[in-house]
C-alpha cells in the first residue's frame, strides 16, 4: 500500500514539475504544460503549429486556434539566446507550452527600440500546440528534403481543407437551428429572409448602393455569442466591444458587384428601403482561405443583416473575370 502512495505521489510532484514556470535565457519564462515525449525541434526542421499571441495586458492578437490556421514554417537559427527560434527547441511533437520572449532582450539584440503597439510591455506570450515537426533524414540533399517537405505539407493542406468542406453543411445547419430562422434558399445555395422588401425597382450590376449592414460569424464564441466581424453600426460595435478607431460608421457606398458573390446576390433581392438577413455559404463567400484577420474560418458561412438606404443607378457593368473568392475584400468601403 505505502509503495503505491508513493509512486503516486512522485507521479503527482512529476506533473506539477512540468507545468511549473521555468526561466531561460534571455529572460524567457516558460511552462510545458504537456510533453508529449518526442525528439527537440532543431535548427531546419519544419514547424506546423497552433498559437495564441497575447500582449502585455493579456489581449489576444493572434490565434490560430480559432482560425483553424496553424503556421508552418522553418526553423531558423537563433539570432540569441531566449529568441523565438531558441525557444522552440525546448519543444517536440505533441508538445503544449507558453511561453513570455523578453521584449527588453529582444530591443537589446536588434537594436531597435520596442514597437509602439508594446512599449509598456514587458513580455509577448505566445501558448502553442506543435502539431507536427518534420525533420530532415540522416545525410539527405536539402533539395529532397525540401521536394518532400513540400509534398507532405501541400497534402496535410488538402486533407484538412477536405475535412474542413465536409463539415461546412453541419456548421450551417446548426447556426439555422440555434438561431431558428426559417429561410428560403436561392439556386446558388444563399440562404435569406427578406424582412422589408422595400421598393419595386432592385439594384442591379454596375448600380451603387447606399447601405447600413452588420456581418456576423456563425460560430459562437466563448461567451455564447456571435461575433460582429464588420457592421456599419457605431451603436452596435461599441456595444458589442468591436467598435474600430478611424473606421467610417453610418450607411456606406457600395459597388454592386464589387464584393464577394453572396453579398452581390443578396443585394439584388431588395428594393430602396428594404431590409434582408442572409446567410452565405463559403462557396458564395470566403471560400477555402476565409478571412482568418476578422474571424471567418475556412469553408465557414457567414451571416448579414442588410438595409438599402438608396440605389444610385449607373452604367450595366462588363463582365469581370474570375477572382478567387479569397481576394476579395470584407465588404466595408468609405463613403
Amino acid at each position: 500500500m505505502k509503495k503505491g502512495i508513493i509512486i503516486l505521489a512522485a507521479a503527482t510532484l512529476g506533473l506539477a514539475a512540468c507545468k511549473q514556470e521555468k526561466k531561460g535565457a534571455g529572460g524567457l519564462l516558460y511552462t510545458i504544460h504537456h510533453s508529449a515525449g518526442s525528439e527537440k525541434i532543431k535548427e531546419g526542421d519544419i514547424v506546423k503549429m497552433n498559437f495564441i499571441q497575447k500582449n502585455g495586458k493579456d489581449s489576444i492578437l493572434s490565434n490560430t486556434f480559432d482560425s483553424e490556421t496553424p503556421a508552418v514554417f522553418p526553423v531558423q537559427k537563433k539570432m540569441y539566446a531566449g529568441d523565438m527560434n531558441d525557444v522552440l527547441t525546448l519543444f517536440g511533437e505533441g508538445d503544449s507550452a507558453t511561453f513570455k520572449i523578453d521584449l527588453d532582450t529582444m530591443a537589446f539584440h536588434s537594436k531597435q527600440p520596442k514597437p509602439e503597439q508594446f512599449k509598456n510591455d514587458k513580455y509577448l506570450t505566445f501558448t502553442v500546440k506543435v502539431e507536427k515537426v518534420f525533420k530532415k533524414k540522416a545525410g539527405e540533399a536539402d533539395s529532397t528534403f525540401n521536394k518532400r517537405a513540400t509534398e507532405f505539407f501541400q497534402a496535410d493542406y488538402k486533407a484538412t481543407s477536405e475535412k474542413k468542406k465536409a463539415a461546412e453543411p453541419a456548421k450551417l445547419k446548426a447556426y439555422l437551428e440555434d438561431t431558428k430562422l426559417a429561410t428560403k434558399t436561392t439556386a446558388s445555395g444563399l440562404h435569406y429572409i427578406i424582412e422589408k422588401p422595400g421598393s419595386a425597382e432592385k439594384p442591379a450590376l454596375g448600380d451603387t448602393v447606399l447601405i447600413d449592414y452588420t456581418g456576423r460569424v456563425t460560430k459562437k464564441g466563448k461567451d455564447g455569442k456571435y461575433k460582429i466581424f464588420d457592421t456599419s453600426d457605431e451603436k452596435l460595435a461599441k456595444a458589442e466591444n468591436e467598435f474600430k478607431v478611424g473606421k467610417p460608421y453610418g450607411p456606406q457606398k457600395m459597388p454592386v458587384g464589387g464584393t464577394i458573390p453572396g453579398f452581390t446576390e443578396a443585394l439584388q433581392l431588395i428594393g430602396k428601403g428594404g431590409k434582408i438577413k442572409v446567410i452565405i455559404p463559403s462557396n458564395l463567400g470566403y471560400g477555402e482561405q476565409g478571412a482568418p484577420q476578422v474571424g471567418i474560418m475556412p469553408f465557414s458561412p457567414i451571416a448579414f443583416d442588410l438595409e438599402i438606404k438608396d440605389i444610385i443607378k449607373g452604367k450595366p457593368a462588363p463582365a469581370a473575370p474570375a477572382v478567387p473568392v479569397s481576394a476579395v475584400p470584407v465588404p466595408t468601403t468609405k463613403k
